[in-house]
């Protein structure tokens, strides 16, 4: 299997443009169903920071997007975005929940991009040190360790992408999907299907979890933020943010996928 190591920008600019809206669409029905299933399980409330970033941009003439956030009493941060121009061949879109400190269920975090050719990540963030801590590392990633060597195997298609930043290799598990395809029929299903069935694994391991003692749950939530905001901040994928709106909203969209602005209190667990 070969190997992606590209900037975003490197993707974008060495491939023609290309309209893809109807797979934008798709995928973005595709994340719209699975918040809504996240939304069955816990109670949202969408901050008041991002109400004004619905609709952001011009989609009838140029590059525009839409970030949604929500918190509860369970949920720290949950993202709901897209960002791009569908009709020029560039589209990246976000679902990502961070749960509150109540549970040590790994966080969900997802992407979908095209650039026109596809791209997916999905990953459970670990909440703690998977070497450290034998236990925690058996009893969320073991059992994925077999599935994602078998798909690497099964779908030759699907070409593992390397990001060229190492912090962001870095915050990946040993069993994140991280991949580039061409957004074939059957390709998009593969990745629904996957994205489906992780999100549903997800809401399982909250439901299956055990409580937090009180006394660690400040330490938990600390370290939750760190993390978000440290790949928020330092994703390489934010350059297209600046060409498409320049640096002052690109900046306060990478705040308000960490919450930055939030408004709400964070969950105490």
């Amino acid at each position: 299997m070969s190997e992606t190591v590209q900037h975003v920008e490197q993707m974008v600019d060495a491939n023609p443009r290309t309209d893809v809206t109807e797979t934008f669409s798709e995928w973005r029905d595709l994340l719209t169903g699975l918040r809504a299933r996240i939304a069955d399980r816990f109670e949202l409330t969408r901050d008041p920071s991002t109400e004004d970033l619905e609709s952001y941009g011009d989609p009838a003439t140029g590059p525009s997007g839409s970030l949604a956030a929500y918190t509860g009493p369970e949920i720290d941060w949950l993202v709901h975005s897209w960002i791009g121009d569908p009709r020029t061949g560039f589209v990246n879109l976000h679902l990502t929940a961070w749960l509150g400190p109540h549970v040590r269920v790994p966080h969900l975090g997802s992407a979908l991009l095209l650039w026109p050719q596809g791209w997916f990540y999905v990953d459970g963030v670990p909440r703690g040190d998977l070497v450290g801590d034998g236990e925690y590392y058996d009893r969320y990633y073991a059992d994925a360790d077999e599935p994602w060597l078998a798909f690497k195997q099964d779908h030759p298609d699907f070409t593992w992408f390397t990001s060229r930043t190492g912090f962001i290799r870095a915050s990946l598990s040993p069993v994140a999907y991280c991949y580039s395809f061409p957004p074939t029929r059957p390709n998009l299903d593969t990745v629904e299907t996957l994205l489906t069935a992780k999100v549903e694994q997800w809401l399982g391991w909250v439901d299956a979890a055990e409580p937090v003692p009180a006394a660690e749950r400040e330490g938990l939530a600390a370290r939750d933020l760190r993390i978000r905001r440290n790949i928020a901040e330092r994703d390489p994928a934010n350059v297209m943010g600046e060409r498409m709106f320049g640096p002052e909203l690109t900046q306060r969209l990478v705040r308000a996928l960490w919450g930055g602005d939030r408004v709400l209190p964070r969950p105490v667990g």
